[in-house]
């Protein structure tokens, strides 16, 4: 498969990452730029180590310090850092030609697929997940259990007390719950 084709599958790749599967779901402008800043700067370095004297080892270890940097450098949600280091994963192999040649589309459609079906809305469809801060110390797990049953309207499936603070009476909270 040629260079140019490559490029071309992975753009086209990194345009349904960002706007086909993530933009729809999510609606974050900003990773948006993101995925398809580092989608594109990594397929060119990728290319550029293809054919230069440099080892591929040296090249990702680059990409590693360089995405470590870009996800502490905010806060990100699992779902975030997922498609972000899709947009990295996508760019290596629109960067560096293996064989067969239809391995790169077919990885490539492999991760879509993935994050299209993992991510679906329909899938987990009522459950839900917060961290909260409560107004209340508690320490009483079946009074917790049924005051978020009440706030939340929904059955509560698992909750895991971060913290307590007697001093301020809050308490923050982990819920995962079930709307229905």
């Amino acid at each position: 498969m040629s260079q140019g084709e490559l490029l071309a599958i992975d753009l086209v790749a990194v345009l349904v990452l960002a706007f086909g599967l993530y933009f729809p779901r999510y609606r974050r402008r900003d990773m948006v730029v993101a995925l398809l800043g580092v989608n594109i700067g990594v397929m060119a370095v990728a290319t550029a180590l293809a054919t230069a004297e440099i080892t591929a080892g040296l090249g990702l270890g680059l990409f590693g310090v360089l995405s470590i940097i870009r996800i502490r450098s905010e806060t990100l949600t699992q779902p975030d850092v997922v498609f972000y280091f899709a947009a990295i994963t996508m760019g290596i192999l629109g960067g560096i030609a293996i064989e067969p040649a239809w391995s790169t589309p077919a990885l490539m459609g492999a991760l879509l697929a993935a994050l299209y079906i993992g991510d679906h809305p329909m899938i987990f469809a009522g459950a839900e997940q917060h961290t909260m801060v409560l107004d209340e110390a508690y320490t009483d797990r079946d009074a917790l259990l049924t005051r978020l049953e009440a706030d939340l309207d929904a059955r509560v499936k698992r909750v895991d007390i971060k913290r307590v603070d007697m001093v301020k009476g809050t308490t923050t909270i982990d819920v995962r719950y079930k709307r229905g």
